[in-house]
């Protein structure tokens, strides 16, 4: 059973897409995602270009070096955006026109913010929190063995709270932002393309407003994730110290720290998530139709 009697997607296509879209799009970006975070926790180090960063990194620590913490990301990745896919489509439905199955731009931001909560708590908070302290860890103590030996070891030493949940608030508030913005302004492009006629189908599409999505999500949320990858270092700091830290080192601006890895990521993050995730819907479909 692949659809409802209406003709939806059903919940178990949507998460196993969502799932594998998540995979993949880890897998390609992970990189940018390395970069932006090492520029997070240590400064740009006089370089802002995402390239010669992850040059830098290569050259000086070998190519195993930037993967570091990508297991940990992409396991959550498949989970996170298999619970955004589901939980977003679920929402939203509670929202949208019973006849036309459409909702407006505001339902379709409210739905992607809800859902953002929802992420959060259950998936992004936790992975994000290893992928961090891993990859701070690599260029401190070199401590952590594997993401299981990063777990028990900040379990042991700050409590599971700690251990799992450090930068919470922060995370959720991005992923609130995130979420509304990435999946709120691809479905509002989407139903403005449909209304005015133009083909939104084909794998060009749907990377172009992905692209456009994760863009206008980057610029929105930056400071919350500046913020949220200073309070997941692999030692406890809290929140308001990250922020006194961030702004001490660099003012305002400090909070846009590593924008233009994150920026380069995202946008190819969204356009490889949403065609990932269309590609996948239809596969499964002609497989289980």
């Amino acid at each position: 059973m692949v659809a409802d009697a209406d003709g939806k997607t059903s919940p178990v296509l949507s998460l196993v897409a969502g799932g594998i879209a998540g995979g993949v799009e880890s897998a390609y970006t992970y990189p940018f995602e390395f970069a932006k975070t090492r520029v997070q926790l240590y400064g740009h180090e006089g370089i802002k270009n995402p390239f010669m960063v992850v040059a830098k990194v290569a050259r000086e620590e070998g190519l195993r070096a930037l993967y570091k913490g990508c297991s940990t990301m992409i396991v959550g990745s498949i989970g996170k955006d298999a619970v955004r896919f589901v939980a977003f489509d679920s929402i939203r439905a509670l929202f949208e026109d019973p006849t036309t199955h459409r909702s407006t731009t505001a339902q379709s931001i409210a739905s992607g913010m809800l859902t953002g909560v929802v992420a959060s708590t259950a998936i992004v908070t936790p992975s994000e929190r290893i992928k961090t302290a891993l990859i701070d860890d690599a260029r401190t103590t070199r401590r952590f063995r594997s993401p299981v030996n990063c777990v028990t070891s900040l379990w042991r030493e700050q409590g599971p709270l700690r251990a799992l949940y450090s930068g919470y608030t922060t995370t959720t508030l991005k992923q609130i932002g995130t979420t509304g913005f990435r999946l709120g302004s691809y479905a509002a492009l989407k139903d403005w393309e449909r209304s005015h006629g133009i083909k939104v189908d084909g794998a060009v599409a749907s990377f172009a407003n992905g692209a456009v999505a994760g863009t206008l999500t980057t610029l929105a949320t930056q400071p919350f994730d500046t913020v949220k990858t200073k309070a997941q270092q692999a030692r406890a700091v809290r929140t308001m110290e990250c922020v006194r830290i961030i702004y001490a080192e660099d003012g305002v601006r400090g909070f846009w720290r590593g924008t233009v890895m994150r920026l380069g990521r995202t946008v190819m993050a969204g356009g490889i998530l949403f065609t990932a995730n269309e590609q996948a819907l239809k596969l499964l479909k002609t497989v289980f139709g």
